[in-house]
């Protein structure tokens, strides 16, 4: 690996621990920080991009540069690091496309679809097909001397809320097809696993068109609704409660439901509740995968 290439691992200069604007207490330099790389062949462009942003904290993470100087420096290190929240790309370095080349390897070849792109150019007046901003996912493109200290803090805190949203919403389906996955197995022959999206107070966000079929319901009937509707009366009461007390606490459980359908014919069930990482912010808090006993 080129000597160029290099990941900021010491207390980057110009950045104090305890220095106002991360409250005082060292709060943002001991979470983990972001992880952002520099991709220009300008060793001034990279002193000057992590000066502006040397002081940047956000959702108490401060940022961690990492430096390639080349489009195929940039492609080994992203090879080899893990969770790289946004790149500041230059378009023109070894070619003149070399900055939209790596865009595309990153996309396509890594199959990295959360990392954010900024691509940035020395050449004002230049112009990029929207095709190329549209199938690469690139967040912004600006001219290097349009980018002051103010915009480029903006865009990339801006950039960093995107790739928050986009990595909470990877773990989350990481979650559900796994239980999902791990259901079907403990199932057995056809008996299928139904999925129920619940925010902290119950309430049905979303849910499997099947479970509507087995409690004679429409769709619109249940979502809105608190999932004890459907509990039969008297059946495991100390369940619902432990079942309502998990949700509300973002704490996973397991356990046997009885449920009753519009018709008042009862069905007994296999639950599984998966709180869902970060509920506090997000209308769904859990999902609740049920399997027909």
């Amino acid at each position: 690996m080129s000597a160029n290439m290099q990941h900021d691992t010491d207390n980057s200069w110009l950045i104090d621990d305890d220095q106002p604007g991360d409250g005082g207490d060292g709060t943002a330099s001991r979470a983990a920080p972001w992880r952002v790389m520099i991709v220009d062949d300008d060793v001034d462009v990279h002193v000057v991009t992590k000066f502006s942003l040397s002081n940047t904290s956000f959702m108490g993470r401060r940022i961690s540069f990492l430096h390639a100087y080349s489009g195929a420096e940039a492609m080994t290190l992203l090879r080899g690091t893990p969770d790289v929240a946004l790149i500041l790309l230059d378009v023109i370095m070894e070619s003149e496309d070399a900055g939209l080349r790596l865009a595309h390897r990153v996309r396509t070849e890594l199959g990295d679809k959360t990392v954010r792109i900024i691509l940035r150019t020395g050449q004002a007046g230049q112009a990029l097909e929207n095709s190329i901003i549209v199938d690469n996912d690139i967040s912004d493109f600006w001219c290097k001397t349009d980018l002051t200290t103010r915009k480029l803090f903006t865009t990339v805190v801006s950039s960093l809320r995107t790739y928050a949203v986009l990595r909470d919403c990877a773990q989350r389906m990481e979650t559900l097809n796994a239980a999902l996955a791990s259901a079907a197995d403990g199932a057995g022959p056809g008996r299928a696993t139904m999925a129920l999206n619940l925010d902290r107070l119950g309430i049905i966000q979303a849910l499997d068109p099947r479970l509507c079929q087995l409690l004679r319901c429409q769709q619109d009937e249940m979502l809105g609704r608190h999932w004890m509707q459907w509990q039969s009366a008297g059946q495991h009461a100390m369940t619902c409660v432990e079942l309502a007390l998990a949700i509300e606490q973002g704490k996973q459980w397991a356990g046997a439901l009885t449920l009753r359908d519009k018709d008042g014919k009862e069905h007994d069930v296999r639950a599984l509740l998966l709180p869902l990482a970060g509920h506090a912010e997000h209308a769904g808090a859990a999902v609740l995968l049920l399997t027909e006993i």
